[in-house]
């Protein structure tokens, strides 16, 4: 059976319960959340999480907290050259890594950082030895930090899989280190996923090693390949298309790997249900925007 899931919220008087019952009412077997909200660093103690109401319900619909992962801030920048900003950013990534434990996940999502002073060698430095550092300081918590694939709009980094290798060679723990995948970013970034997913695939496997990659985003493009924008489009309503974004989540080598939905709403409506179908049934609905809209 394939991992599929979206993005879900945690937030209100539920918390990470909350999450998993957004995702049972999605038809989702995985899902992924945020500690917080994305753009800042404001987060509720780790008691105040309920993660016994998440295990209950996790427990009542069959759920696994293997197919879970969480997502770090996007504000996270450990090539940030300023080395009070690294620092903090370090502090966080470290305490976000001990609330992704304690909500009984095994991967953080993260951007691996803005090369903002332009100097790309030294930004890689900067974030191998920051993620270094995030692991000594959570050396017993068996939490990996998967390095997303970037789309390259401005001076990103992670755009091109040599750079995702050149992080990870230097990572002094690598059992601690894993890939996000993510098909909008990588087709953004230049690599053919519309056409020739096998190529891609075999490509990063020479270069970075495909063991390495623990889960997939799966997102069309509102732009064409190599575009560099990271700009999502719902499945099958891009420049990728449905088609090739099926052969990536139903692919056999990575069966047993979480595929994330992070595709836009619709009218303010989560469109995940809808879309969580098409794959189910491995076919294109049209129709999406209208069903979203009138559901």
């Amino acid at each position: 059976m394939i991992k599929i899931g979206s993005h879900v919220g945690l937030s209100g008087s539920q918390m990470y319960e909350g999450s998993v019952l957004e995702a049972v009412s999605y038809g989702a077997n995985a899902f992924m959340v945020y500690t917080g909200a994305p753009q800042n660093t404001i987060r509720k103690a780790i008691k105040d999480l309920n993660i016994e109401g998440a295990e209950k319900q996790m427990q009542v619909h069959g759920l696994s907290f293997d197919n879970v992962v969480v997502h770090a801030p996007y504000i996270i920048n450990l090539a940030n050259p300023d080395p009070e900003k690294r620092a903090f950013a370090v502090e966080f990534l470290s305490k976000e890594v001990e609330r992704t434990h304690a909500m009984h996940v095994k991967q953080i999502v993260l951007h691996p950082g803005s090369a903002v002073g332009k100097d790309r060698q030294e930004a890689l430095e900067w974030i191998a030895e920051g993620v270094n550092k995030v692991i000594e300081n959570t050396k017993n918590l068996p939490v990996k930090i998967a390095l997303e694939t970037m789309a390259g709009k401005g001076n990103e980094m992670g755009k091109t899989f040599e750079e995702i290798r050149d992080i990870i060679a230097r990572i002094d723990d690598k059992s601690r280190v894993s890939v996000c995948f993510d098909t909008c970013h990588t087709s953004d970034a230049g690599y053919d996923i519309q056409n020739d997913f096998e190529g891609v695939i075999k490509h990063f496997d020479e270069i970075v090693g495909k063991s390495y990659i623990s889960v997939f985003h799966v997102n069309d493009s509102k732009n064409p390949r190599g575009a560099a924008k990271d700009r999502h489009a719902n499945l099958g309503f891009g420049e990728i298309g449905f088609d090739a974004l099926l052969k990536v989540i139903y692919h056999s080598d990575f069966k047993d790997i979480p595929k994330i939905l992070e595709t836009p709403y619709i009218d303010d409506k989560a469109p995940y249900k809808f879309e969580i179908e098409m794959v189910k049934n491995q076919a294109f609905n049209p129709n999406l925007e209208s069903d979203v809209k009138k559901s």
